[in-house]
């Protein structure tokens, strides 16, 4: 299938991810963003005949690739057409009480944003659409042609820290009220003319940020990640481990913010004599800090310049 030979996705943070996991040669291992196998593929190779990797994606063509790529491994290895939100339903449902890992990689394919017709880029005019999901109704599209003003300029400067978001949100709405705007070229260059020249000079592409802000609202992706986490925790055996890659501040974030709480214990005032709240920590963290990518890995891929991996091991 063509699609299949063109989904090409360097796996970032590998070999520390593999280390991360600590995989059991007979445990139980989901990887919740699949893409094409790469991640998936190795765990996957390390599981003996006891080992099970369960593979989620909300992409189809993702879960297509998985499968196809993952069906050297048998039985010990499924694709599930899902988002990784829906990790507990997915384990019940194939009667998994706990699991000894959790992958999730949070970065857009290199298949998403060079298939141009999905609408990920700002290299290429295509239909804005931005969907991981095709299943997902509402699009990048409908956003930029029905959304107030104010919701417009809310979603670039929360989920882009695009500094311009005002200007970009008028000149939105300025241009739609003559047509619709269609493309992600349309778009960009309305982008383009909210910025002002001397902030356009070097740095990122001025659409880069908006780009990523109508991403997240589109597939509500920061909303699952806190979620997800608490989770696949309360599903991991003691041991387990849960590592996830990120790839701005944002996402980086929550994951972060999300496995402080898990690590803590007690909430109850300082001055209570003793514990009311029954609160106990539920993880410890791996590594203090995150886990970034080696200049050898930066110069072979680019993209994961922005990558940290995060891991923490439940109690």
């Amino acid at each position: 299938m063509e699609e299949q030979i063109n989904f090409s996705h360097r796996s970032v943070l590998l070999d520390e991810c593999l280390e991360a996991l600590a995989i059991r040669e007979n445990g139980i291992y989901v990887d919740g963003t699949a893409g094409g196998a790469g991640h998936s593929s190795h765990i996957a190779a390390r599981l003996g005949n006891g080992g099970k990797l369960l593979a989620l994606d909300q992409d189809e063509t993702a879960v297509e690739v998985a499968t196809e790529r993952l069906s050297v491994f048998g039985e010990r290895a499924e694709v599930v057409h899902t988002n990784f939100k829906n990790i507990a339903a997915v384990c019940a449902q194939r009667g998994i009480a706990h699991i000894d890992g959790l992958l999730l990689d949070l970065g857009v394919s290199s298949y998403q944003l060079d298939t141009a017709e999905r609408g990920f880029s700002y290299q290429a005019d295509a239909p804005l659409d931005m969907r991981m999901d095709a299943g997902n109704p509402l699009t990048a599209r409908q956003i930029v042609n029905e959304y107030p003003e104010e919701e417009i300029r809310r979603i670039l400067f929360e989920y882009g820290e695009e500094r311009f978001s005002s200007r970009i949100a008028s000149n939105i709405i300025r241009a739609r009220e003559s047509a619709p705007i269609e493309t992600t070229g349309e778009l960009v260059e309305i982008i383009k003319r909210s910025i002002p020249a001397q902030a356009r000079e070097g740095g990122h592409h001025p659409a880069k940020r908006s780009f990523q802000a109508l991403r997240i609202e589109v597939n509500a992706e920061l909303d699952v990640i806190a979620p997800a986490i608490r989770s696949a925790v309360s599903l991991l055996n003691s041991g387990g481990r849960i590592a996830i890659i990120t790839f701005h501040s944002l996402e980086d974030r929550i994951v972060k913010q999300t496995f402080a709480s898990l690590t803590g214990g007690c909430t109850c005032p300082k001055n209570f004599p003793v514990c009311v709240c029954g609160n106990r920590p539920q993880i410890k963290l791996v590594t203090r800090k995150p886990i970034l990518p080696s200049a050898e890995e930066l110069e072979i891929n680019p993209r994961s310049r922005s990558a940290k991996l995060r891991v923490a091991e439940k109690l």
